[in-house]
């Protein structure tokens, strides 16, 4: 192997990308994966998501957000995920941060 092929090594770890929904854990998101794919036999476009635990070491993220995961060993009992990084902050948590300031500075 030559030096170029070990920096550029991709992981072979699964990566989902999909909305926060809850982070009420300390240090934990919970992220819901819509899931679209034909019917197999009507061949209308089914939807169905699916709810993954991921670690947020930073508490970065917010509900709302659009986040990339990716695989990881065992964390905890449902945490199998990390979290990778953030795609599109939501704009509903960035009123509520407004909203929390101007509350905390009456």
């Amino acid at each position: 192997m030559n030096a170029e092929n070990t920096t550029q090594r991709e992981s072979r770890r699964n990566e989902k990308v999909g909305q926060v929904v809850s982070t009420k854990m300390q240090k934990t998101i919970v992220v819901e994966v819509e899931m679209r794919k034909a019917h197999r036999k009507y061949k209308r476009i089914v939807r169905s998501s699916r709810k993954f635990y991921a670690h947020d070491e930073q508490n970065s993220a917010r509900v709302g957000d659009m986040v990339r995961i990716r695989e990881t060993r065992p964390l905890s009992k449902l945490k199998r995920w990390n979290l990778e990084e953030i795609l599109r902050r939501s704009a509903l948590a960035q009123v509520e941060e407004k909203v929390g300031t101007a509350a905390a500075a009456e």
